[in-house]
């Protein structure tokens, strides 16, 4: 089958872990992106759930913030594992 070049952009850390992990499985990228792009026309589909986290969503960052503010204010008090288990089991 003729294959031909396809170039694009990535971050160079994301790149470096792809390749790490690409060898640990015993592939090249270029096995796993045909991987990807033959799933993906098989299925019709993104072969995987695409969302956004809710870590960072604006209600979850303000609260994040406030959580740090009140910790640089010390308004903050902190408990033990072991509190926070005794506190549960109550």
């Amino acid at each position: 089958m003729a294959q031909t070049l396809v170039n694009f952009r990535i971050e160079e850390e994301t790149k470096k872990q792809l390749e790490t992990l690409c060898a640990e499985l015993g592939i090249t990228m270029s096995t796993a992106f045909n991987i990807f792009a033959k799933k993906m026309i098989r299925e019709k589909r993104i072969p995987f759930d695409v969302s956004i986290d809710p870590f960072y969503s604006e209600s979850n960052q303000k609260a994040i913030k406030e959580s740090i503010k009140q910790l640089e204010e010390g308004k903050v008090v902190t408990k033990t594992m072991e509190e926070l288990e005794e506190m549960s089991n109550n």
